[in-house]
């Protein structure tokens, strides 16, 4: 979840496009390409049921009814989110128990070592730490076919959360000026160890590097363009952080 879409570099052209759909299409040309596709699938749909569990907790945690209704109602949204990858993925042929589960460890061990102690930092985790998370995918989501990727732009819709965890946050800030501090040093945790999560994963999955880095017969970024990308990344957390009136 995340409030802005970051400029995405390095899309494919159009030949490149074509080549893309007849990968999702017919599956015996689908090579490297199909494959990342599929990963970059999975790891939103288990993102998506991840989230879901982690609102509802915060939700159940909300100090105020107000408060718990949004949660619950941003929550609920991620059922949705999940069922329409998961029906993507089944037209691709592929189950989306089969896609999540390489993705499984990695996010519950993310989620374990950095969970929140309370209320802020549920929202502050919920902001910068997806908020991060998306902006990757969104970058990846630029080498794979125009349906897929308006999937993944569309279920990583920021849906006015953000609006709502800045206001709280902020709120909680002003009353308790220490908090500030806090939250910031949580703000930092979350992005490094997101970053540390991230280059796990792909040390892990070939075929989602290889939406980025390219195969023998598709073009991806060369490591500039992929400096390019890591820079990107971390402006707009820093802007995150900025908006929660916290320092980077």
């Amino acid at each position: 979840m995340s409030a802005e879409a970051p400029a995405t570099g390095g899309k494919p052209d159009a030949e490149e496009q074509m080549k893309s759909v007849a990968a999702v299409v017919n599956p015996e040309l689908a090579g490297a390409y199909r494959a990342g596709a599929v990963d970059l699938l999975g790891i939103i749909a288990y993102g998506a049921l991840s989230a879901f569990e982690r609102l509802a907790e915060d939700a159940h945690g909300a100090p105020t009814l107000p408060d718990k209704v949004e949660l619950a109602r941003v929550a609920a949204r991620q059922v949705d989110h999940f069922s329409a990858v998961s029906a993507q993925l089944s037209e691709m042929g592929v189950d989306v128990m089969q896609a999540m589960q390489p993705f499984r460890a990695p996010f519950d061990a993310f989620h374990d070592y950095a969970k929140p102690k309370d209320w802020y930092e549920g929202l502050v985790k919920a902001y910068i730490g997806d908020g991060f998370a998306a902006d990757f995918y969104r970058e990846v989501a630029a080498f794979v076919d125009v349906d897929i990727r308006a999937l993944v732009f569309r279920v990583l819709a920021d849906e006015g959360l953000s609006d709502f965890i800045v206001e709280q946050v902020r709120k909680g800030t002003d009353a308790d000026p220490k908090l500030a501090g806090r939250l910031a040093l949580w703000g930092r945790r979350l992005v490094g160890e997101a970053l540390s999560q991230a280059q796990r994963v792909a040390a892990n999955r070939d075929a989602l590097t290889s939406l980025l880095t390219g195969t023998v017969d598709r073009p991806g970024m060369d490591l500039a363009a992929i400096s390019r990308m890591f820079s990107r990344l971390v402006a707009d957390h820093t802007k995150r952080m900025a908006k929660l009136g916290l320092q980077a």
